[in-house]
């Protein structure tokens, strides 16, 4: 077998804006030193990620670095939808960073070539197909966090929440690397597909306690990635302590990434009848203790984060329905799939709305306060306030957010299709715990205020959040269209 393989630079081309965006952005700051022109320069390499990876995509399914049929890059529908979403979150998350670079305190060179970074990183990963390219591009995308999170150089909270997300971070890596060369050891493979073809076709191997081992370590390591419940604890510490557009980036990319890892080696790699009771837990830990903690949260930024520990069990959740035998069906397996990742895209642009509305709400440098901070901002900005309220409306699964109905909707109906009837039950009691704090937030943002705004949101913050929820909206009226996209 030849050792030269052939490489088709078309199926690497989001690759490569993604990653040339992170170079010229570097340049630019050197030569130029202009913070506006840099700025300008990540986000018009952001857009045109976005808009590569979506031309890449419509032409089909392309696959390079292939020996015989295992390839490591396969850019498909699902790989365009993830990059098109990772790299207009990073542009969203650049429009909100606007007051944050303007205070004078974070360097725009730096912060704009780590997010440029991370987002090569979650571009690379929607197209992995095998386990070393998928952790390279988890590590690519979750590396520069660490930085972006201790910004706030003089907050001893954005201090401990860098160190508490490094530490985590590491020793999540550690655990997914060591499952990972546990598979090696049992199978002799590490491309995806091949994987899950050994030992699907192997008894003997998925009986070996050290297979059990190996993918309990892995789904473990990932699942400190999503925040699921046990792994867990570091979120609401890191979300708060990070700048309001980091932990925005955190809640939104980050988490989409750990998704689109998890289900790569759930889909193509691992056993599902090991994976499906873990992940059916995993599911109804995380969506329970998210919103019971939740309701008890004073803190604006920590109940978000708890929610989004909450909205990570609503992603799972498909996924628990492949511990029976009527949801490891082909039909319904990919109702699953694609659910998982339909509503990580819906959930997600709900998130940065909500986030965008508390960075409009709250001075340049300053962290996301209390919710007694919020009382009566819809009076105060009507705009921005009913945009925020309309979020969280969404996050609740509740009209007009069309949105996060039918993510909801998708969710169950997949679970159904799965025969898994107690788990959707689940889903539904958790959607009904989660109306008591998302609507206690809207009805703060209308209470009578305390007292006069002292100043006036940014009007990148206000575009951002605009078509954030805008965004929101369309796709409300065309979830197939994510559903089909997602299931390719």
């Amino acid at each position: 077998m030849s050792l030269v393989q052939p490489v088709d630079n078309v199926a690497l081309l989001p690759g490569y804006l993604a990653a040339g965006t992170a170079i010229l952005v570097l340049l630019v700051d050197l030569l130029v030193a202009r913070r506006a022109v840099t700025v300008a320069v990540a986000a018009l390499g952001a857009a045109g990620t976005a808009a590569g990876a979506a031309l890449v995509g419509a032409a089909g399914e392309r696959r390079t670095f292939c020996v015989g049929a295992d390839c490591s890059w396969v850019w498909n529908g699902r790989a365009a939808l993830v990059a098109v979403v990772i790299a207009l979150l990073t542009l969203g998350v650049l429009a909100i960073s606007g007051p944050l670079v303007r205070a004078g305190r974070t360097p725009a060179g730096e912060y704009c070539f780590l997010l440029a970074c991370a987002m090569t990183g979650g571009v690379v990963l929607g197209a992995a197909g095998d386990l070393i390219t998928l952790l390279v591009a988890l590590e690519t995308l979750t590396l520069p966090l660490y930085v972006l999170v201790g910004l706030r150089r003089a907050s001893l909270a954005g201090a401990e929440a860098a160190v508490t997300f490094f530490v985590v971070s590491v020793v999540a890596t550690t655990v997914t690397l060591l499952g990972a060369a546990l598979l090696y050891a049992v199978t002799g493979s590490l491309h995806l597909d091949r994987l899950g073809a050994t030992l699907a076709a192997r008894d003997d191997l998925r009986d070996l306690p050290l297979t059990t081992v190996a993918v309990a370590l892995v789904v473990a390591g990932l699942a400190f990635k999503v925040a699921a419940v046990p792994f867990h604890a570091w979120a609401p510490a890191t979300y708060d302590g990070a700048p309001l557009p980091v932990a925005a980036y955190l809640s939104t990319a980050s988490k989409l990434g750990g998704v689109v890892a998890l289900l790569a080696v759930v889909q193509r790699a691992l056993p599902a009848g090991v994976t499906g009771p873990v992940l059916a837990l995993l599911a109804v830990l995380t969506m329970t203790v998210g919103n019971l903690v939740a309701l008890r949260q004073r803190r604006t930024v920590r109940l978000l984060a708890w929610s989004s520990v909450a909205q990570a069990g609503y992603i799972l959740a498909p996924l628990g329905a492949l511990a029976l035998a009527a949801g490891r069906t082909a039909d319904a397996r990919a109702g699953a799939y694609a659910a998982a990742v339909a509503y990580a895209v819906f959930f997600v642009l709900l998130e940065l709305a909500a986030f965008a509305a508390v960075v409009a709400l709250r001075p340049a440098d300053g962290d996301g306060g209390t919710l007694a901070d919020l009382r009566g901002a819809a009076r105060r900005h009507p705009w921005v306030g009913g945009a925020f309220a309309l979020a969280l409306i969404g996050l609740a699964g509740l009209p007009p957010g069309l949105a996060g109905l039918f993510a909801k909707v998708t969710v169950v109906r997949s679970l159904l299709a799965g025969h898994a009837g107690w788990l959707a039950l689940v889903v539904a009691v958790n959607a009904v715990l989660g109306l008591a704090y998302y609507l206690r937030v809207a009805a703060t943002l209308y209470a009578a205020p305390d007292g006069v705004a002292t100043f006036r949101p940014a009007r990148t913050v206000v575009v951002a959040l605009g078509v954030a929820t805008v965004a929101a909206v369309v796709i409300g009226f065309a979830p197939q269209l994510v559903l089909d996209v997602a299931a390719r």
